[in-house]
Parts: structure tokens; C-alpha cells; sequence
């Protein structure tokens, strides 16, 4: 790296913890379960990335899920059953959260390649501060402390608005413009957050929401059909536009390489 890159912010669950990002659908199955409304996995996968209380808002929104709570209720959700629901599925979320806390393979590493480089390194996501009250000191465990940590409800806007990543920077002291900067996610709405702030983005395809299987799973799969579905997650990262598109954040020095050189061509993020 040549120093052009100034700071890179991390999502959590399927970018840098959480191989497959499983925990957010076990815990939103189980909540919805708990109301009579059945959410099978893809459903829950739709919107991922999003704050938790946005997300069961949406998940409600869809016509199956629709259709179940109002058989059970005289008319649809209003935001004082949506608040009831986001509090019973935070401890759901505190738990599985835990229970998924390792870190991608590569994560580490990277981190510390970034530090040793001088590159800024803070993290978002989608998870509300008590949610990530597992997460945070089983990373740190493991070698990895961003600056800064964003939680869901701790601006104005949450993703895709470019506020939580702004207030990172923000928060970090980073004075250079955003085009310096890169947002590294595994889901769309990540992406468009860091779209809307201005910063490079790289979405990571085997490790995240659209491949959606624990590392074990993942590598039992055969090279056909590891490719095939890496093949469809790709499609959706590259769909929402990202910058770059790699397996893992192990694979990440390349993508940041080729960013620098664009950058010193005079290059922009997409828009």
C-alpha cells in the first residue's frame, strides 16, 4: 500500500465475525416464531444488514408474514408491537451473537496489516450497542479492536443512510476526504451506505449474508457447487454496485491495492 487509502470501516457479522452471518436469522426466526409468524431463512436474509428494529419492520411487511400476523391479530403491526418485538429479540440477538463471535479466517491478519500501514480502521453495524455487548470483548480476544464501533440507533438515520459511516470517520478524527476511504461489507445495504457517503466499497461474497453457511458447511461443499453459489453471491454484491467483490476479508490487501492505484490516477468510487 502507498498511503492513499486513509481508513477502512468494517461491517461485523459475515465480514469480520460470524462466518455465514448466522446469528441475526436464528434470532428473527425465533422471535417471529414466538408470534405465529413463520420466516424461512431467505426472508430473513433479504434485509440483512439492516437495524435490527427496521429489519422485523420489514419482515413484517412482507406478504406471507403479512398475511400470518393477521390471522392472529385484528390489523397489521404498529410501531408499539415492532418495539415490542425488537426488545424480545435482543436477547435472542445478545445470545446467538455470542455463540458466533469468531472471527473470519484472514481478520486478524488483515487488521493488523492495516494498522502496521497506518490505515484507520472502525467498524458499523447493524446490531444495537446491547447486542454486540458479547461480541466486542471475544474480538478483542482474538486480536481485533477497531477505533471506533457504530451501533444500530446511534444516528439519525441507519444504513442505507450514509450516517453511520460518516459518524466512524467522524469519530476517528479522520479529516480526508471520503474518496479515501473504503466500506467492506457482505450485504447490499452496506454497500449502499458506503455509496452514499462517498467511499470506495468492496463487498465480500463467501463469508457473508448472500452465501449464507457457517465455515464448516461452506467448506464441506464441493468446488462445483462452492462455485456456483459463490457465483450468486457475487452477482448480488455486484448488483449493488461495490467497487470490488472478494471471497473473504483475507482476500482483502489486493482489492485496497487497486483502489490506491485508481486513486492516484485521479479515480472516484462509483456512484
Amino acid at each position: 500500500m502507498n498511503g492513499l487509502v486513509k481508513a477502512v470501516i468494517f461491517d461485523w457479522a459475515g465480514t469480520m465475525v460470524d462466518f455465514g452471518c448466522l446469528a441475526p436469522v436464528r434470532a428473527l426466526q425465533a422471535v417471529l416464531l414466538d408470534e405465529g409468524v413463520d420466516a424461512s431463512e431467505a426472508d430473513v436474509r433479504r434485509d440483512m444488514g439492516m437495524a435490527k428494529r427496521d429489519h422485523i419492520a420489514r419482515l413484517l411487511e412482507m406478504p406471507r408474514q403479512r398475511e400470518a400476523w393477521l390471522s392472529l391479530h385484528a390489523e397489521g403491526p404498529g410501531d408499539a408491537e415492532i418495539d415490542r418485538l425488537h426488545r424480545a429479540v435482543e436477547p435472542l440477538m445478545i445470545a446467538a451473537a455470542g455463540e458466533c463471535a469468531q472471527l473470519i479466517p484472514g481478520a486478524r491478519e488483515t487488521f493488523e496489516a492495516l494498522r502496521a500501514a497506518g490505515v484507520r480502521v472502525g467498524s458499523g453495524t447493524g446490531y444495537t450497542r446491547a447486542m454486540m455487548q458479547a461480541i466486542l470483548p471475544k474480538a478483542a480476544a482474538q486480536g481485533y479492536r477497531p477505533e471506533v464501533v457504530i451501533c444500530a440507533g446511534e444516528t439519525a438515520r441507519g444504513r442505507p443512510s450514509a450516517e453511520p459511516i460518516l459518524r466512524a470517520l467522524s469519530d476517528m478524527g479522520v479529516t480526508s476526504p471520503v474518496t479515501t476511504c473504503v466500506k467492506v461489507d457482505d450485504a447490499p445495504v452496506g454497500i449502499a451506505e458506503g455509496r452514499a457517503a462517498g467511499a470506495w466499497t468492496i463487498g465480500v461474497a463467501a463469508s457473508g449474508n448472500a452465501m449464507g453457511l457457517g465455515l464448516e458447511a461452506y467448506l464441506a461443499l464441493s468446488h462445483t457447487e462452492r462455485a456456483r453459489r459463490l457465483a450468486v453471491a457475487r452477482a448480488s454484491l455486484e448488483a449493488a454496485k461495490s467497487d470490488y467483490v472478494i471471497d473473504s476479508v483475507a482476500d482483502l490487501a489486493p482489492a485496497l491495492a487497486r483502489i490506491e492505484a485508481r486513486i492516484a490516477a485521479g479515480e472516484r468510487p462509483s456512484v
